[in-house]
């Protein structure tokens, strides 16, 4: 069998930055085989990019010489090596970039894509919901006719974070801000279209709640992360005073933290991200537990092009599925020509990709010339998780 001989973490960087500051840079993995295969993965960068280019550097030093086609048991072993995995966001990333790039490396060994190796599909194009799309949005009706836009495109979903420069606690003018941009949304949009709020994990749950009873009234589908990571108190103070569905779990970095959500009732839309959660290996083992809890998989999916074909292959397997995040309207172009811009958005769904292993084609020459060091990003007064231009009140 043929051993994993390289791996190579790539930063990608261009002029084009798009409206998620988060990811204005990609990082890819490449890794080579002994027979000269080639499999691509993504890390996650936000504001840890030298951080985790370095340490898909150290990851790397538990998998080459290891088997390619073993990635259960490749990450059996680096979960045993690094004491600090279930802790350390930049070792699951660059856990999770190196195993995506494994079972891309199987699926064109046996001329197959990912989802036929995991069980075959139970759908043949993935319903997504827009995220991207309000840029620079600040006031009502600029937040309304943003959305006009996106349902123009074929969207029946779309997620936004209402709340300005609020962080922790949220005063009356701040709930009436966000009440009214909600509002011009849910009237702009109609009934019939989904609309997600989007909180960043930024309240306590006393303002979560306020907000709770403050939005229900306009009918949406879910609350995102609406306390702070790691309050778990918080978050069932808020499970107990609000009907409103709660999603979570970008943050995830494991099985068995997403068991302790899913297993605790405090979750009924359950998002992984498969360049954190443990990749393709440990994904499709959260798939089944969400399952088996009656919990919905929308997989958090807003970095790249390479992790969107990786989401595009493992929601096609999924039959828990609500819809696929999705940012690819709202990607820089180069982001969508890494990987020809093969999968598009066509009436609010995207085509699963056909092609072995990840799905789609690689763009090497351009991620050869989008090459750049890693360097810092810079902390302004809007941090880099919100939607550029977003950090306002009116």
């Amino acid at each position: 069998m043929a051993k994993i001989s390289e791996i190579e973490p790539i930063v990608l960087a261009h002029s084009e930055k798009g409206s998620a500051t988060w990811a204005s840079v990609m990082i890819v993995v490449k890794v080579i085989t002994s027979d000269g295969q080639v499999g691509y993965g993504e890390a996650v960068p936000t504001l840890r990019v030298i951080n985790v280019y370095n340490t898909i550097k150290q990851v790397s030093k538990g998998y080459i010489g290891k088997e390619a086609e073993k990635p259960e048991e490749n990450y059996q072993e680096w979960y045993k090596q690094d004491f600090y995995l279930a802790r350390s966001f930049e070792s699951a990333t660059a856990t999770s970039a190196i195993d995506q790039a494994l079972w891309d490396i199987i699926g064109k060994e046996l001329g197959a894509p990912i989802y036929k190796l995991l069980g075959g599909k139970v759908r043949d194009k993935i319903p997504v919901y827009a995220n991207g799309w309000y840029q620079d949005a600040v006031t009502p009706e600029d937040f309304a006719e943003k959305a006009k836009d996106v349902i123009k495109k074929g969207y029946k979903a779309l997620k936004f974070d209402p709340f300005g420069p609020y962080y922790n606690w949220i005063d009356e003018k701040g709930l009436k801000e966000a009440e009214e941009r909600v509002k011009a949304v849910r009237e702009a949009v109609g009934d019939e279209i989904d609309i997600l709020i989007e909180h960043h994990g930024r309240f306590n749950a006393n303002s979560a709640i306020l907000i709770a009873k403050r939005l229900e009234k306009y009918n949406p589908m879910f609350m995102e992360e609406p306390v702070h990571h790691e309050d778990i108190e918080g978050l069932r103070k808020y499970k107990q005073h609000t009907s409103l569905n709660i999603a979570l779990g970008e943050r995830l970095i494991s099985l068995k933290e997403a068991a302790f959500y899913v297993s605790e009732g405090l979750v009924n839309i359950l998002q992984p991200d498969l360049c954190n959660i443990g990749g393709i290996t440990v994904g499709r083992k959260v798939i089944s537990l969400a399952e088996a809890f009656d919990v919905e998989i929308a997989f958090h999916n807003a970095f790249g092009s390479i992790q969107n074909a990786y989401s595009l292959q493992l929601a096609s397997i999924t039959p828990n599925l609500y819809l696929l995040e999705n940012f690819y309207d709202w990607f820089p172009q180069w982001k969508r020509d890494v990987v020809y811009d093969e999968t598009k958005v066509e009436d609010g769904h995207v085509k699963v990709p056909e092609k072995p292993g990840i799905g789609v084609s690689i763009n090497e020459k351009l991620i050869e010339s989008l090459k750049v060091e890693p360097k810092e990003l810079e902390v302004l007064e809007e941090p880099v998780w919100v939607v550029k231009g977003t950090w306002k009140k009116y």
